[in-house]
């Protein structure tokens, strides 16, 4: 199945609403863009932004109540 630059990049927006397989789909969709040399560095760049502020917001927003730190 082909998916799209624009259809990765959009469902890293959606990955806090969708179950963890899916999550998981969509960071390795991401993560097998990244990794190929042949895809336009702009949207690798673009992509890997999206990844990285994804990963900042549920690692914030991820805090339980009885989480000791």
């Amino acid at each position: 199945m082909e998916i799209s630059l624009q259809t990765v990049y959009d469902n890293l927006e959606k990955i806090d609403r969708v179950d963890a397989t899916t999550s998981a789909v969509y960071r390795q969709l991401a993560q097998d863009i990244l990794a190929d040399p042949e895809i336009d560095l702009t949207w690798r760049k673009a992509i890997s932004d999206r990844l990285n502020q994804v990963n900042h917001e549920l690692t914030v927003h991820a805090h339980v109540d009885d989480d000791s730190y």
